[in-house]
């Protein structure tokens, strides 16, 4: 448990329907900060092959994909430690979304702090990144509570909303330890 009865575990395939559903309940709270994406991807189907990918990026130790859940079962967010990089950079980047009844309610710096622990002790990681829209300041604020650093701007990041949008880049450096080669 990681906040108010809500359950922070690793993302399985049986996941796919409660991953659609909540997409689709959540699609016009996320749409100004999410890349355009099919009609396919708001689908259980469409989940299925989204989670076999991000599972076969953890089976290739590239990723540590979490969903969060609450007390009724119904998935509440998720949570990814993703581009895992090894030798020399060491360093993994962080997505994270929270369903709009649950925002605001510490749900997503909990889980934060759970993932960065999880990059700094079990996969030994140097370096974590996340990016934001610039105009995104509660993600920004997450990240922040979370001890990251804003970093930089990256001018025409991401395609959402029908065009570039700048982002705010964020870092937290979780260890000075040299890689082991």
């Amino acid at each position: 448990m990681i906040v108010d009865g809500v359950e922070m575990r690793s993302l399985r395939l049986d996941d796919a329907a409660g991953r659609a559903e909540m997409l689709v309940r959540n699609r016009a709270y996320m749409a100004p900060y999410e890349p355009w994406r099919t009609e396919e991807f708001y689908t259980e189907a469409g989940q299925r092959s989204r989670i076999e990918a991000i599972l076969a990026d953890q089976e290739g130790g590239r990723a540590r994909p979490f969903v969060l859940v609450a007390a009724d079962g119904g998935q509440v967010g998720g949570i990814n430690l993703q581009n895992i990089v090894r030798g020399p950079l060491l360093s993994g980047s962080i997505g994270y979304w929270i369903d709009e009844a649950w925002a605001g309610k510490g749900l997503a710096t909990a889980a934060l702090h759970e993932v960065c622990r999880i990059a700094r002790d079990e996969e030994g990681l140097h370096r974590l990144e996340a990016g934001t829209r610039v105009e995104n300041l509660a993600s920004q604020r997450v990240l922040v509570k979370a001890g990251f650093e804003q970093y930089g701007l990256a001018p025409r990041y991401l395609h959402v909303g029908g065009d570039w949008q700048d982002h705010r880049l964020f870092q937290l450096l979780l260890n000075d330890e040299p890689p082991a080669f």
